[in-house]
């Protein structure tokens, strides 16, 4: 009885894991993990459940010696070979990776972070983004939940460009389908008119001290005197916007809508009182931004009372509030899908809209600096804002258009102009093509139907009567010496292999035989060939084929000379006077309407002038059809000046007949 196999052990395959990943850290190398996998006994399931879990103890291991984040970035790129190499589970390396952000700080995080980010066409590659996509989406909304919105502005930032980068654009999990409204953003503000410190003096300000938060103002920006005039009633009223512009909502509802008609008119006359100019704090901004200095954002509005007269004279803050008012008149206009029917806006209200939007945007170009040039680029992302809507509200549709099915026209096809317009007008009556090439190809035949049904237009010979001259060259008593067999002509090789892959079996079956040449190979198909097609001389000829070959020899004999020169030329008529046209084929050429570039091509192809002849000769073939007739090129031939080949051929000819 043969030996049983042995069987999978647990705790002996985890080891030996462990052992080749660290082997395979410390050569950078999968090789050991490869080995390791064949070599163990057991299913590949079993095998690859044991190897995560290897990975995993190894990184934790890491992890508890607060390993350099090279070591850690290390296991996850053998796990990413690992799922390549099919040793390992698609999602391991995501289940390492949110076991590195679950334990490292944040600083560590960001390093890990732009590892995820540079490996973004793998995690999107078919082997890896079915099984990690929602690892991945869960790590990013765990890595939000840690980082602080204001602190940690950039890096909530890269994470959300990599998400967009990850999931295609009708991804659900990423749209607001919806259209709602984060109602959690409160701007918080002095609603006490009585702890109020608006009204007092720069001076006693400046005595008593202001307390300017970090980050709100430079060391050397000293406040310098607003000439806004600025009172508790008008800071009230400017922060209560930004409850409409939370919740647009409001605006439909008829008090609501007269409190912020109210409020708007006043805060945008003050822009429109008190507009800005190219003032030195202004000046000082372009400069940082020419210099590359640091660009401070706040994630939310700072709303001290001290801060009040600064802001309005600060034109990024002034783009702000007005953008604003932009996205809200596009909410309020626009069809939104979820948007109750009953929110709906009067025609006054769509007119002080309207008028509202022009007066917005006309402060915008206004405002320093570059004002008209961002005022049309607001412009145009809005108008563009648009196309997304639309997509949203007919359900997000893929972009990926699909071929229908049905391919019978939804509508009537209008029919073509009768051809009776163009019959007949050029000489002999030929259909005027508007090209002299395709009036020719056009006319060949006066009935094209009838010219597509023809005969002649089955170029694909028989096998037979393809390979007859060769199956004959092979037979040894043809003694035909192998520089004159048919096979080793590199056109005929060309057009055999051709015909070999449309008609017979034998090219698609596999062998074990080497040929070194195209010959070879050829001679080798040509014995096939022989055994399974009947050779001529096996054929029985009974005495009615014998009479019927007599009938047409006797036709043939009463065949007039003229009938004779009408027929096609064949392929061994071309064969023998293209080796007798040899050098004088370039003289030909023009007088059977061959191109200069034509000719150009043949001198290319080769420089054998026998086998140029034969190109022209096949060429002019296959340009004339049913035309290409002895007497034609008789006709040429004599236009060329070549008299004693056009003789040659007639002779030939009828000699041949």
């Amino acid at each position: 009885m043969s030996p049983t196999p042995p069987l999978f052990s647990l705790p002996e395959a985890r080891t030996r894991f462990t052992k080749s990943t660290r082997e395979a850290l410390n050569n950078k190398n999968i090789k050991p993990l490869l080995n390791t996998f064949s070599q163990l006994p057991g299913s590949e399931n079993e095998k690859k459940c044991t190897l995560d879990q290897a990975f995993r103890g190894v990184l934790e291991e890491e992890i508890i010696n607060h390993s350099s984040c090279e070591n850690v970035l290390a296991i996850i790129s053998l796990a990413i070979g690992g799922v390549t190499e099919g040793i390992c589970t698609a999602s391991t390396p995501f289940v390492l990776l949110g076991d590195v952000l679950d334990c490292l700080p944040l600083d560590q995080c960001d390093t890990i972070f732009t590892f995820v980010e540079k490996n973004v066409a793998t995690w999107k590659s078919n082997t890896f983004y079915s099984a990690g996509k929602n690892y991945l989406l869960r790590m990013c909304n765990d890595l939000l939940r840690r980082l602080s919105k204001s602190q940690n502005t950039v890096f909530c930032g890269r994470i959300q460009l990599f998400l967009a980068r990850l999931f295609p654009l009708s991804e659900k999990s990423g749209l607001n389908l919806q259209s709602q409204f984060n109602l959690e953003n409160v701007t918080v503000f002095n609603t006490n008119e009585q702890e109020s410190t608006l009204g007092q003096k720069h001076a006693e300000d400046r005595e008593e001290g202001m307390d300017v938060e970090e980050g709100e103002m430079g060391d050397d920006e000293a406040p310098t005197t607003c000439s806004i005039p600025i009172d508790y009633n008008l800071y009230r009223k400017f922060w209560s916007l930004q409850d409409y512009f939370r919740n647009p909502v409001q605006c439909y509802e008829k008090i609501s809508w007269k409190t912020f008609l109210k409020y708007s008119e006043e805060v945008l006359a003050v822009f429109k009182s008190y507009k800005l100019d190219d003032t030195q704090a202004s000046r000082k901004k372009m400069e940082e931004l020419k210099t590359g200095g640091e660009h401070v954002y706040f994630a939310k509005f700072l709303t001290s009372e001290k801060l009040m007269d600064l802001q309005l004279s600060d034109s990024n803050f002034r783009r702000h509030i007005l953008l604003q008012y932009l996205i809200l008149f596009q909410y309020l206009k626009g069809q939104v899908k979820f948007k109750s029917s009953n929110y709906v806006l009067t025609d006054e209200q769509s007119l002080w809209i309207e008028d509202t939007t022009k007066s917005v945007y006309q402060l915008l170009s206004e405002n320093p600096p570059d004002g008209e040039r961002f005022s049309k680029m607001v412009e145009h992302i809005l108008n563009t804002e648009e196309n997304w809507n639309s997509w949203k509200n007919e359900g997000c549709p893929s972009f990926v258009k699909e071929r229908t099915s049905d391919t019978k026209p939804t509508r009537a096809v209008r029919k073509r102009t009768a051809p009776e317009d163009f019959l007949g007008k050029g000489p002999n009556k030929k259909i005027l093509m508007g090209n002299e090439e395709l009036t020719r190809l056009w006319n060949l035949c006066p009935d094209n139907m009838e010219a597509c049904k023809s005969d002649t237009r089955e170029y694909m010979p028989t096998l037979e009567e393809f390979f007859e001259e060769a199956i004959e060259q092979a037979d040894p008593e043809s003694m035909v010496e192998n520089e004159y067999k048919a096979v080793n002509n590199s056109n005929y090789g060309w057009r055999a292999l051709r015909l070999l892959a449309r008609r017979s079996p034998h090219f698609f079956q596999p062998t074990n035989q080497q040929f070194k040449s195209l010959p070879e190979y050829l001679e080798n198909m040509v014995i096939k060939l022989a055994k399974e097609l009947p050779p001529p001389s096996e054929e029985i000829k009974t005495g009615e084929d014998e009479d019927e070959e007599d009938n047409d020899a006797l036709l043939k004999e009463n065949e007039s000379p003229d009938a004779r020169r009408d027929k096609p030329v064949t392929g061994e008529q071309i064969e023998i006077f293209a080796n007798k046209l040899g050098e004088q084929w370039k003289i030909l050429a023009p007088y059977l309407e061959m191109k200069d570039s034509e000719i150009r091509q043949i001198e290319c192809d080769s420089e054998d002038v026998k086998m140029r002849a034969r190109q022209l000769l096949v060429a002019w073939q296959d340009q004339e059809g049913v035309h290409a007739t002895p007497e034609n090129l008789i006709n040429a031939l004599n236009k060329s000046g070549l008299s004693d080949l056009a003789e040659s051929l007639t002779n030939d000819n009828e000699t041949n007949s």
